[in-house]
């Protein structure tokens, strides 16, 4: 049967259909918003996975490019590998809906969703996380919805609720949201900057629209949802777990072992007691390492949480609001333009800025058009940075989303291409970590971005707060190791300079939390970012007065359009000869603007000349030094500039009366004459005599 449920959603009809497509997925919805069409669907499997004890779901984001009348570019005409942006976008979808499957259920479970229209105007990403809150919803999967998904974005000065793209370019707020209907359960976006009052004023806007589509979401539910499955019962293994409970409780051998603050000593300390553990039950309790790594997790988690709560100290000994040792070192590595080691605590990120020019920035095909992007941020996570030993199998969705949250985080601070003509890459590779990666590489990449002399407009700091959340007791932490990231309730990252945020993204494993705490958690937010800004503000006060001298050096002006062929010449002969002449790279775009980097700066200022010289008009009273290139019987020509030559006529060459002009000139000479007329068509009549 098939069902559709529609709603004015600012402004425009958004409905909904399932029963339809796709019929044997456990559910499946048909949503469209303005011409933007997508297709969520949802199946999960008969049983469990055998021999695993954790919540194994796929989430997959596609865009077909026949959505918006395209081809795909390149050799290969089909889409392959998902992009930056289908792995920004299917993480988008899985971070709010994880954690509202329940513990137990360890099914798989795949979400799809496919973009089969795109008017170019109506982002597909925040229409899935609806899309797919309703079709897991409406399946028998158990699931704690209903959620939907919202942008919210501030023109002029007002909240708009998903925002076209046109809106978008004009908005100082881009805030990607997913909420249930008490409560939010993930946030994540930038803002040119924002204050932490006006952010909570946006994600109180974005809940109250949110909540309208959930009531459609309830309706449809009401309709076609399947009956729930059951959620296995645990096996009741009471004898060992109490077992395992007393070995860990005998003489507070865990606690003894949590007490440990440091990460490694810690971590090695649990193993000791669990391989322990497993040696004493072996013969009672044969192949039970994994139910007893289970229970002792499930303890740690018990103990560390009420240390918290009740005595206010955490893993490391530090007090909720306490922040790890910063250390900062700018310019450690020779030849890279800028560069800068940031530890905090042990958490390290190693970053370096390089500077290109126009060739190059990255080109980007997406739904809603082809661009560049001549700024990027690149993160690196590889396995030793935590002591592991694991396969290297490309780039994954985590450095993805942590790259491109650190890059929004620092682009308020990047000037105008006009201002600064380079192409900008940072990469951060992290060398160590126990918590926020993503805020030190924040930190890090602002800091060397100021040694390559970027002319940033300030410094940028980030930092990730933790929640410990339990009846009425809350407690808001402050720096969060990994620990307290992975056994807490929040992982709430947020950056920014003095004035506000830049960037934020908050992730919750509870079903929501209130306007109360999330204010608390921004205001310690924006304590600690001050604090780290003034450590950042210590070891270099502000960009280098100048780059590396192993940068290009760039020179940008602006030609008139009808002159780029001059400079170009014919089959690009003019622009080829002065870059190999010159060791210059020149690129002109279709606006005029040339821009000319060189590593030689002589070179550059060569290349500049001679292209100023092409494409200079000539004025009349000014003073030419000039070439002979023609004599005739009534006076010679002479070439003042690139291409444009005029006439001397021989009563102009001399103050003397001459009969010929070869007795005084020849070709190839140099000569300064003075321009006295221009007429319209071009002719140039010039006088040698009035500057004897």
């Amino acid at each position: 049967m098939v069902i559709k449920k529609e709603i004015d959603f600012a402004g425009k009809t958004l409905s909904v259909e399932t029963g339809k497509m796709a019929k044997q997925a456990s559910a499946a919805v048909w949503i469209r918003y303005g011409d933007t069409v997508l297709l969520a669907t949802v199946v999960g499997s008969d049983s469990p996975r055998e021999g695993i004890d954790f919540f194994p779901l796929q989430v997959e984001y596609r865009e077909r490019t026949y959505a918006a009348g395209k081809i795909p570019g390149g050799y290969i005409k089909r889409e392959g590998r998902p992009s930056e942006t289908e792995i920004l976008s299917a993480r988008l979808i899985d971070r709010p809906i994880r954690p509202l499957f329940p513990k137990g259920y360890n099914n798989e479970v795949q979400v799809m969703v496919h973009v089969l229209s795109s008017d170019k105007e109506n982002d597909a990403d925040v229409l899935a996380i609806t899309a797919v809150g309703i079709a897991v919803n409406l399946s028998e999967i158990p699931f704690e919805g209903p959620i939907a998904g919202a942008r919210v974005g501030r023109v002029d000065g007002e909240w708009v609720v998903n925002p076209t793209y046109s809106q978008r370019e004009e908005s100082d707020v881009d805030l990607v949201m997913a909420a249930s209907e008490e409560s939010i359960l993930m946030v994540e976006g930038e803002a040119m900057v924002l204050s932490e009052e006006d952010m909570i004023k946006g994600m109180e806007f974005g809940h109250e629209k949110i909540k309208e589509l959930i009531e459609l979401e309830k309706e449809l539910v009401q309709e076609a949802g399947k009956v729930k499955l059951d959620v296995p019962e645990e096996e009741d293994n009471t004898e060992f777990l109490e077992k395992v409970q007393s070995f860990c409780n005998d003489n507070d051998r865990l606690k003894n072992a949590l007490n440990l603050t440091d990460k490694q000593s810690r971590q090695q300390a649990i193993k000791a007691l669990r391989d322990e553990i497993a040696e004493e039950l072996e013969e009672e309790f044969p192949e039970s390492e994994k139910e007893i790594r289970n229970i002792i997790h499930d303890m740690e988690k018990e103990i560390v949480r009420a240390m918290i709560l009740n005595e206010s100290r955490r893993l490391d000994g530090r007090s909720l609001d306490d922040i790890r040792d910063i250390s900062i070192e700018v310019g450690l590595l020779p030849r890279a333009h800028g560069s800068a080691l940031f530890t905090r605590g042990q958490t390290q990120s190693l970053t370096a800025a390089t500077l290109g020019t126009k060739i190059d920035e990255q080109r980007i095909e997406g739904l809603e058009g082809d661009f560049s992007k001549n700024y990027m941020l690149h993160y690196n996570f590889p396995p030793f940075c935590t002591g592991e030993v694991k396969m290297i199998r490309g780039t994954s969705r985590r450095e993805v989303g942590h790259g491109n949250l650190a890059e929004r985080a620092l682009k308020p601070s990047i000037p105008a291409d006009s201002l600064f003509p380079y192409t900008i890459r940072i990469v951060s590779d992290i060398l160590e970590s126990n918590g926020s990666s993503s805020m030190a590489t924040v930190c890090a990449g602002s800091l060397s971005l100021m040694d390559a002399g970027v002319p940033v407009k300030s410094h940028i700091a980030g930092i990730a707060m933790g929640l410990i959340k339990e009846d009425d007791k809350v407690a808001v932490l402050t720096d969060i190791l990994g620990d307290e990231d992975h056994m807490g309730d929040m992982d709430f990252k947020v950056a920014g300079n003095r004035e506000g945020i830049t960037a934020f993204q908050m992730d919750i494993k509870i079903k929501g939390i209130s306007s109360e705490i999330m204010a608390e958690a921004l205001d310690k937010a924006r304590n600690a970012r001050l604090f780290i800004l003034e450590k950042m503000q210590a070891a270099i006060s502000g960009p280098r007065t100048e780059i590396s001298e192993y940068a290009p050096r760039i020179l940008s002006f602006k030609i008139e359009q009808d002159d780029i062929g001059t400079v170009i010449g014919p089959g690009g002969k003019m622009i080829r000869e002065i870059q190999e002449t010159t060791g210059a790279t020149i690129n002109i775009e279709e606006d005029g603007t040339v821009t000319i980097a060189c590593l030689d700066s002589e070179g550059g200022e060569q290349a500049l000349e001679r292209i100023k010289g092409l494409v200079a008009k000539p004025e009349p009273g000014k003073i030419y030094e000039g070439t002979i290139k023609k004599i005739t019987n009534f006076g010679a020509f002479v070439e003042i500039l690139p291409g444009k030559e005029g006439l001397l006529h021989i009563s102009n060459v001399s103050k003397e009366r001459i009969a010929r002009v070869e007795d005084v000139l020849k070709v190839g000479d140099k000569v300064k004459v003075k321009l006295m007329s221009l007429e319209p068509n071009g002719k140039m009549d010039l006088n040698r005599k009035v500057l004897l």
